[in-house]
């Protein structure tokens, strides 16, 4: 096991407590992406946590491949689908370069409050354009924490940062901005439709971009 996915299921029994406090950015970013989608797709959400939108979205669409490196994380998420009955989501313990993936297989990626821990962020993008058939959607949803913020949000990462420092969070934290955010979507197979700053305490970017070839 890595020390991410160490990390990740130490954190996976208090997540949702600690995600109550961002939930009008969450809601914000469910009910956004909601319009795009349809009941034919099928949807890959990569970094799904405890699996709240795999969840929110199931009756949307035809099915749902959630993914997160955190087995703690996945057996809540378990958890919620048979609480709620839904039966189109199957949650799964992977990553999204897992070879088992097969390129042009999704019509929509999902990477939802993920892109500023993952180690190399380009590469995700890349390997989601990969996964996406023609004229399917990327939606994501990144935390800015480089922009407008609350002073306690900023305290917060002052924490984290020295957390960090220590090796006591094992993952980057990167301090983006939207400016950094489309600039990583500067790929000339997508096309981005939508973009929208959500702020409550702090900001996110909500972004949906086309796969165009």
């Amino acid at each position: 096991m890595s020390k991410s996915e160490k990390f990740w299921d130490q954190s996976a029994s208090n997540y949702d407590n600690t995600e109550e406090k961002f939930e009008f950015i969450h809601s914000r970013s469910r009910e956004n992406t909601k319009r795009y989608l349809k009941d034919t797709d099928v949807v890959l959400d990569f970094g799904c946590g405890t699996g709240t939108t795999a969840c929110e979205i199931s009756g949307l669409v035809k099915s749902v491949r959630a993914i997160d490196i955190s087995t703690g994380m996945i057996e809540i998420a378990r958890g919620k689908t048979a609480t709620g009955g839904v039966v189109n989501v199957d949650f799964e313990q992977a990553d999204i370069f897992n070879e088992e993936f097969v390129d042009g297989s999704f019509d929509v990626v999902l990477a939802f409050n993920m892109l500023h821990t993952v180690p190399i962020p380009e590469s995700v993008v890349q390997r989601t354009v990969e996964l996406l058939k023609p004229g399917g959607l990327f939606i994501s949803v990144t935390p800015c924490l480089g922009s407008k913020k609350s002073a306690w949000v900023s305290l917060q990462i002052l924490l984290v940062r020295a957390l960090l420092k220590v090796g006591v969070i094992p993952v980057p934290i990167r301090q983006l901005k939207s400016a950094d955010l489309d600039d990583l979507m500067d790929d000339r197979r997508l096309q981005v439709i939508e973009t929208e700053e959500i702020f409550k305490g702090a900001s996110s970017y909500f972004m949906v971009a086309r796969k165009v070839s």
